[in-house]
């Protein structure tokens, strides 16, 4: 089944654009992600507050919490659709490299996203 894509943008028809339920879920978990909490107005309590990390001070206290936040998050937003397995949070800089591995339950594929976001 076709979703519509995200970012919300037009394909060559000049028709809203669709994606397949793989880059679909993958478009989802990067708005879990990087989607502050208090940013949507009818779903204040959406995101995980990632970017807000970015500048604390680097340790292995901090990756382990951001690796349970994350996955709580995405437990909580995409649990009906995916099975996280592991996430991996790195910071180099300025810039997070996040990679998270999950199953498709609907398909029972193993998937591997990877995301990095420079602030």
């Amino acid at each position: 089944m076709m979703q519509i894509d995200y970012p919300f943008h037009f394909d060559s028809r000049k028709k809203t654009a669709l994606t397949d339920e793989d880059d679909h879920i993958r478009d989802m978990i990067l708005q879990t992600l990087f989607t502050a909490q208090g940013e949507r107005v009818n779903r204040p309590d959406f995101g995980c507050g990632l970017m807000q990390l970015v500048f604390a001070p680097n340790s292995d206290e901090l990756a382990s919490a951001t690796q349970f936040l994350v996955q709580g998050a995405l437990q909580k937003w995409l649990g009906d659709l995916i099975r996280v397995e592991s996430v991996s949070v790195k910071s180099d800089e300025a810039t997070l490299y996040i990679s998270i591995q999950y199953v498709v339950l609907t398909s029972q594929e193993r998937q591997i996203a990877q995301f990095s976001r420079a602030v």
